[in-house]
């Protein structure tokens, strides 16, 4: 399909020759992403953010933690890190595949993973059976992970010029991809063994702090980052017409953040912090975000305001990395850490999410464009103002500086909510109602004979 393949060059089967077989390929790899990305929305709307901010409101009124179960903090960061950001890298990276014939492996891994979050969220938050849940789910999760390895190790390295037998080296893109997938799948290692030890041995349906911590790290830093930077670097050249990347500067940015991570599970938080925030820094620098563009950004069926909205996420990851080191010295009730992580979830994750779903989602599933530029906007201009809110209240409401602070917070809840919504709500109106690209491209391979 010529608007798919304009944005990802993703090779299709070489058995599939005729036109008319590679669009119905393609269709069958769009609808199985739909899926994915329709479970994603859910889970960040319904059992991520609502329970986010229903969260923040218990926290408010009492002004701390202490009333809150850990659970359900948990529960929350589980759906907006496993079920939702989860389910669009799962969704596009089974759709960059190529096409190789019908395989169930995308199916049952869909299934699994979905099911494996549900189970989570519900256990989490009910503790009906958690026991028995909690491994069962990190089970299901670990092996639809497994099975997307399995998937995406058929997929072979484009071969050099050079010579038919030699493989080409691997793109620096593709480094910090498979980077990022390597910390999902020793995140969901992790979360596998900790679910068993707590249905053995635990008393509560949470992991203890400090071992939460680690874990922190490791999504976040470990997965969550290095798979965006690696899309950031394969996408924003050709979007924001600007250079490719500085590779050595790359490659340090990724280093430093490896090192992080590292020290990070091995709960040295001050050396890993600062680690962090350099490879924030670096990053920023290595993809040219500062730098005038060589040409006009393609922002055509977007929201104008998109280039402006990418940087302003970058912003946010080098904002949330250095909290994260004031954090790791100065913290004493839990406010900066929190701040922190939700510049880098929320400011960062969330923001590129936003900004670049629009962009690139319609097309990989078959549709023309996002159903309103305006609603992307709307969902971006309240998500900024409730993040600025949050990450600049929290600390000066967990630590007592400003007690007023309090009040803010469920006021940039509810505006980072109603931004969650629109987002959901556009994103699914462009799902139903959109205009199909397959159809306009069967119609174009058709007119000829006619």
């Amino acid at each position: 399909m010529a608007t798919i393949l304009q944005i990802e060059s993703t090779p299709s089967n070489s058995a599939a020759t005729s036109p008319r077989e590679i669009v119905a390929s393609e269709h069958e790899k769009s609808l199985m992403l739909r899926a994915w990305i329709l479970s994603g929305l859910f889970f960040m709307a319904l059992p991520g953010t609502l329970l986010g901010f229903s969260n923040l409101m218990a926290i408010s009124a009492h002004h701390g933690l202490g009333v809150l179960p850990a659970a359900w903090v948990e529960g929350h960061g589980h759906a907006q890190m496993f079920g939702w950001i989860g389910s669009f890298i799962l969704g596009i990276g089974f759709y960059s595949q190529p096409a190789r014939g019908r395989s169930v492996l995308p199916l049952w891994c869909y299934l699994l993973w979905t099911a494996g979050v549900a189970m989570r969220w519900f256990a989490n938050i009910y503790g009906w059976h958690w026991r028995f849940l909690f491994p069962i789910s990190a089970g299901f999760e670990l092996i639809a992970v497994l099975l997307f390895l399995v998937a995406a190790s058929h997929h072979k390295l484009p071969e050099s010029p050079q010579g038919k037998h030699v493989k080409a080296p691997m793109e620096l893109w593709m480094v910090s991809v498979l980077l990022g997938t390597a910390g999902l799948a020793a995140a969901v290692v992790f979360n596998f063994v900790e679910c068993l030890q707590l249905a053995i041995h635990g008393t509560l349906r949470s992991f203890p702090h400090a071992l939460d911590q680690k874990y922190l790290v490791l999504l976040a830093w470990g997965f969550l980052v290095p798979v965006v930077w690696g899309f950031s670097a394969r996408w924003l050249p050709a979007f924001l017409a600007i250079p490719k990347p500085d590779a050595r500067l790359f490659r340090t940015a990724l280093r430093l953040d490896l090192a992080g991570v590292l020290f990070g599970v091995a709960g040295l938080f001050k050396p890993a912090t600062i680690l962090l925030a350099s490879s924030a820094i670096a990053i920023g620098i290595a993809l040219h975000l500062a730098e005038r563009p060589r040409g006009h950004a393609k922002t055509q069926g977007i929201h104008p305001s998109f280039p402006s909205f990418i940087r302003i996420a970058y912003f946010w990851l080098i904002v949330g990395g250095s909290m994260s080191i004031w954090a790791a010295f100065a913290d004493q009730n839990g406010g900066i850490w929190g701040a922190s992580r939700h510049a880098l979830t929320v400011g960062f994750a969330a923001t590129m999410v936003f900004a670049i779903g629009p962009r690139i989602l319609p097309h990989f599933a078959g549709v023309h464009s996002i159903f309103s530029k305006r609603l992307m906007l709307l969902s971006l201009l309240f998500l900024q103002t409730g993040c600025l809110l949050r990450v600049s209240s929290e600390p000066l409401a967990y630590e007592g500086l400003i007690p007023f602070a309090w009040r803010v917070l469920p006021v940039s809840g509810m505006l980072e909510l109603t931004g969650v919504l629109l987002f959901a709500t556009n994103l699914s109106l462009t799902f139903l109602l959109g205009r199909s690209a397959f159809a306009a491209d069967s119609r174009s391979e058709q007119a000829p004979a006619q």
